[in-house]
């Protein structure tokens, strides 16, 4: 069973109203009318700034796509989502750490169009995918710490550049998609990519990975990837939020929104 904090400030709803909230006053420039602590924190694209910069000036629209990735335990709401700018689709993801009803940490990603992103299918996201939110099979919910630990399979694929090298667990229909394009698993159109684990990958030597969210009842881990890869132009590197579903042992789909940035941008909030 999902592990809930006795008593804890801020339930699911409450971390998906804090969402909720966050896109309507981003879209309405007006800042002020998010509850946030006196010293919150706001970066874009890892660097900090002014909350009401960045995509909050720009921003003019919500569109459907919306996945939310809720930890309860940690107080943090995530949400991968597809917003308007000047009437264009970009893809946002946000994430903001919740204390005593009032938000202390605003992380944000944007990704605007193939160059910004290496890959760019906005038009095929137009609703969240089913596999990702659909109820976990009863017995089969892993707990926090070995949900972290089968996602990080991942991460730790891509570093010798062989999810096999490392027997990531993934299912045998698992998938991935990254910024709305079938990369891996069923759908999948270049060759040999149709089976997750054993497709061909680069190899990402100095990729480095974070937790940003872990969502018990739903099943998914919330990992922010970065690092040179040396595959996407001089001094670039690519950012990677990558939403696992992970149950009864393994990884069933992966569901990621990336950027290319320069190569020692980093993570903007540690390792």
């Amino acid at each position: 069973m999902p592990t809930r904090a006795a008593g804890a400030a801020c339930d699911r709803e409450c971390l998906r109203g804090f969402v909720t909230q966050y896109l309507i006053a981003m879209v309405a420039h007006n800042p002020r009318s998010l509850p946030v602590s006196d010293k919150v924190t706001f970066t874009e694209d890892g660097k900090e700034m002014r909350l009401g910069e960045g995509l909050w000036s720009t921003a003019t629209g919500i569109r459907r796509y919306r996945q939310d990735i809720l930890d309860v335990r940690q107080g943090v709401a995530a949400s991968q989502d597809v917003v308007e700018e000047s009437g264009m689709p970009v893809m946002l993801v946000l994430r903001m750490k919740i204390v005593d009803k009032k938000i202390t940490e605003i992380e944000t990603q944007v990704t605007r169009n193939k160059a910004e992103g290496a890959i760019f299918n906005i038009d095929a996201l137009q609703t969240v995918g089913k596999a990702m939110n659909a109820e976990v099979p009863k017995g089969q919910l892993n707990s926090r710490e070995d949900a972290i630990k089968i996602a990080e399979f991942y991460p730790a694929g891509l570093k010798v550049g062989s999810f096999v090298e490392v027997n990531a667990p993934f299912a045998a229909d698992a998938y991935r998609i990254e910024n709305g394009t079938i990369t891996a698993g069923p759908g999948c159109s270049r060759a040999g990519c149709e089976n997750a684990k054993t497709q061909t990958i680069m190899k990402h030597p100095a990729i480095k990975s974070r937790v940003a969210a872990v969502d018990e009842e739903l099943g998914i881990v919330l990992l922010m990837n970065f690092g040179d890869t040396g595959s996407y132009g001089p001094g670039n590197s690519l950012i990677v939020w990558e939403a696992f579903k992970v149950y009864g042992g393994q990884i069933h789909a992966v569901e990621a929104f990336m950027r290319v940035m320069p190569a020692g941008a980093g993570s903007g909030w540690g390792d």
